[in-house]
């Protein structure tokens, strides 16, 4: 019987399954949902906005939509609470976004930009809108205004100054 040789056809062997795709990491997950409501985002925008048209303000205002569902409690300044890093009674201030959460969704959707621009050949990834100065001043402003409400100061770490080693000083003169 020609042609049932199990699975062997002139005695090179048939080419296996196509393996199942692998279940993409967490992070990838997040990358494509954060671009998923991103996207969908500049769609509902009255125009729409097309992504070769998105721009850092465009970022920002994404970033002011998302804060709504946020989890994180920040005082205002005439609460009772502003400036103390653990609340001493319930307050009616608002729940934000997290410095933090905003930072990552920022380096994800980058990311996803990046990916997209690359994988398209009308984007380069230089004019990625997530790294324009206006989303950096933005996530600044988040950051020092919660750090603010919480009492907590973040300084800019300072390299120390490492002394240049003198030449001559080891061995004494005569």
């Amino acid at each position: 019987m020609e042609g049932q040789s199990g699975g062997r056809e002139g005695g090179v062997e048939a080419p296996a399954r196509p393996a199942r795709r692998q279940r993409p990491s967490r992070y990838e997950s997040q990358k494509r949902r954060d671009w998923n409501t991103f996207t969908q985002f500049l769609r509902e925008k009255s125009p729409a906005i097309p992504l070769s048209r998105c721009t850092g303000a465009n970022v920002v205002e994404f970033l002011e939509f998302m804060d709504q569902f946020g989890k994180t409690k920040v005082h205002n300044q005439g609460c009772d609470n502003y400036g103390q890093s653990h609340a001493k009674n319930s307050c009616p201030c608002p729940l934000r976004q997290a410095w933090g959460s905003l930072d990552a969704l920022v380096g994800r959707l980058r990311a996803a930009y990046e990916d997209k621009a690359a994988a398209s050949a009308g984007g380069a990834a230089a004019s990625n809108p997530f790294g324009a100065a206006i989303v950096r001043a933005y996530l600044r402003g988040v950051k020092e205004s919660q750090a603010r409400a919480r009492g907590i100061r973040y300084r800019k770490k300072r390299r120390k100054k490492t002394a240049p080693a003198e030449a001559g000083t080891s061995t004494p003169a005569s």
